[in-house]
């Protein structure tokens, strides 16, 4: 029988299952095609030596190769193929075919999020080696960030998750841009890598959850928003004194550049949690610029209607916009 044994380039060398080590130990010879192989020092400091093998160019060759050093063996042997994703289906088809029991065992489980390592490598290359990428900074990628975000958001309003993935994938590369950006200055002047970003996050997230990771008891998702918004509030108090600032004001953190509608509703979600009363997030007498004004604050209480009972004014205009545009659509095809 032969064991082709699966390795990882994202796993440490050495770091192999239980079965793996018995399968190591127990064969009669432990083949691999390179000297190079990552896992060759592991292994021969634990006792298991390794023969290096010359494999021919072709899949067919080599699987008539191994086949024969299987048959020849005095019991079961171990081919380590190149670190990788998975195993030749033609090698494995070439050996099945030449009569030889194949069982394919993967060394060692990668922990969740591992492949992100591969997307960090890759950004590396090109922003070295792609013209483009390499001129690229913070502002000029601001335009991306934001569009690829949409998108995303798109993928889940037409209920299409097999596009939601990619979308992410996109959004997900825009972080790791600007991280890479970042990574080119030095500390002292704002430069951080992909580990800081990850790093902040998770303490964050830690921080922000006591009720998991800590003490603190909850009993319902309302609990939990009450502790959200109080560590929020202690934190902008702590920024605010770190920079030498006055009082924290209940709308610090609130990104301006978002869209209107969504920026009303957060700005009145503030001013609630604040204290201050409903009835004043229009106010009553508009600035004295006629229609525009009046219309701005009659905007701000179909915000405030709109939160009151329990809708996002930004998801409800977006969603009757797609309605009106089906209405176009189905109004042009009718011929007008």
């Amino acid at each position: 029988m032969l064991t082709v044994l699966l390795s990882s380039p994202r796993v440490a060398p050495g770091l192999l299952t239980w079965q793996a080590w018995s399968a190591l130990r127990a064969a009669s010879r432990v083949l691999a095609g390179s000297a190079g192989h990552p896992q060759l020092p592991a292994l021969t400091a634990a006792g298991v030596i390794p023969e290096i093998v010359e494999l021919p160019a072709d899949v067919a060759g080599q699987a008539a190769f191994l086949a024969a050093v299987v048959a020849a063996a005095d019991g079961p042997a171990v081919w380590l193929p190149p670190p990788g994703d998975g195993a030749d289906a033609g090698l494995l088809a070439g050996l099945s075919a030449a009569g030889i029991q194949v069982r394919v065992l993967r060394g060692a489980q990668e922990p969740p999020g591992a492949h992100l390592l591969d997307l960090v490598s890759i950004m590396d290359t090109l922003r070295v080696s792609c013209p483009w990428d390499r001129e690229q900074t913070h502002a000029s990628l601001v335009r991306y960030l934001l569009e690829e975000a949409y998108e995303a958001v798109e993928t889940v309003e037409d209920g299409d998750p097999a596009s939601l993935c990619e979308e992410l994938g996109d959004v997900l590369l825009q972080v790791l841009f600007h991280a890479r950006i970042a990574a080119e200055r030095a500390a002292v002047e704002g430069g951080f890598t992909i580990d800081d970003v990850a790093d902040t996050l998770a303490a964050k997230l830690i921080r922000r959850h006591p009720h998991v990771f800590g003490s603190t008891a909850v009993s319902s998702a309302a609990d939990v928003n009450r502790n959200w918004e109080e560590i929020k509030k202690a934190e902008r108090s702590q920024r605010s004194a770190a920079a030498g600032g006055g009082a924290p004001s209940v709308l610090d953190g609130v990104p301006f550049g978002q869209p209107a509608l969504s920026l009303a509703a957060q700005l009145q979600r503030r001013a609630e949690r604040a204290g201050m009363p409903g009835d004043s997030f229009a106010a009553s007498d508009p600035p004295g610029d006629g229609a525009a004004g009046e219309i701005g604050e009659e905007l701000m209480r179909v915000v405030a209607r709109a939160q009151a009972t329990g809708l996002d004014p930004e998801f409800e205009l977006r969603a009757a916009a797609r309605r009106f545009a089906e209405r176009v659509r189905s109004w042009e095809r009718s011929g007008g």
